[in-house]
């Protein structure tokens, strides 16, 4: 599973950000990677350097499955590494739904 980070221009884009969501995101989605083919990361801040509001970090994921169209999460925090964490949970629960309704189809 590939995992691409990309972030907008109030948010620094740096190694340890990248290595902090591919080792989020590729230990939490694991057990799906014989499915995912890769996590497409988006991070901005909605309100910009000069200011701050609460849960004004965004990270969006979108997962490509094979076999299926992307599938998209977002998640709002107070800071990027929580926008990662949260993201990557709600990612984790609709792919737990689509691998049960997948096994459900099969069992009839």
């Amino acid at each position: 599973m590939h995992v691409q980070v990309s972030t907008d221009n109030h948010i620094p884009g740096d190694e340890r950000l990248t290595e902090y969501a591919q080792t989020v995101i590729g230990d939490s989605l694991a057990r799906f990677q014989d499915r995912v083919t890769r996590v497409d990361v988006h991070l901005s801040d909605e309100i910009g350097t000069n200011k701050h509001a609460e849960n004004d970090k965004r990270c969006s994921l979108e997962a490509h499955i094979a076999g299926h169209q992307p599938l998209g999460v977002t998640h709002h925090a107070a800071t990027v590494r929580d926008s990662i964490t949260g993201a990557t949970h709600k990612l984790q629960r609709v792919l737990t739904d689509l691998v049960e309704k997948e096994l459900d189809k099969r069992r009839g």
